[in-house]
Formats: structure tokens, sequence, C-alpha cells
């Protein structure tokens, strides 16, 4: 078990509870990077639009798997969603995530 693994549990694992769980897909990227592909079933919500969406996605009910192009944005969504009460885990890239479905 590496380090980081030992800190902070297997990504693979957490995203596959969250699935397990009913989450949602949140992909953070502009409208256009969405529409070149994505993971089917997601929910295409730009980073800079999040912060309007908040009370629409808290009214789900469900945890929440952020992905962007790389997880930089979608570190950051999550950070913005967990502050916000919902249950929320940077998924990624959404070409990585997209095989563990």
């Amino acid at each position: 078990m590496g380090f980081f693994s030992l800190l902070f549990g297997n990504k693979t694992d957490k995203i596959k509870s969250f699935l397990k769980a009913g989450a949602i897909v949140i992909d953070v990227r502009t409208d256009e990077e969405y529409k070149l592909g994505a993971i089917k079933g997601s929910e295409n919500i730009p980073l800079h639009n999040l912060k309007s969406k908040i009370k629409d996605i808290q009214d789900l009910k469900k945890p929440v798997i952020t992905c962007c192009a790389s997880g930089i944005r979608s570190a950051k969504a999550a950070s913005i969603l967990k502050t916000q009460g919902i249950k929320a885990i940077n998924g990624g890239g959404w070409t990585s995530l997209k095989s563990k479905f």
C-alpha cells in the first residue's frame, strides 16, 4: 500500500462506493468541451456556474462525483460542494473516470 493510499484511501474504491450510493456525475468543463465527449448520463455544470446551482444539487439529496479534463477544476468543484454540505468526491479527468463505469 502506497503512502498516499494509506492517507487518503483508494480513489477507485471511493468512487465505487459513491456510485453504489446513487451518486450523480457532474462534469464541470465548459459547454464546448462537454459537447466534444462526456460520460453518458453525466450532468454538465461548468465550474463558473456551479455556485448558482448549489440549491438544485442539494435538492437531489445524492452524493456527487465531479470530473473535468484533468482533475483540477473538478477538485475545486468538489471542495465547493463539500463546503455546502454536499457529499462530493473529485473523480478527476473524465476520460479516466469513464473507465470506472
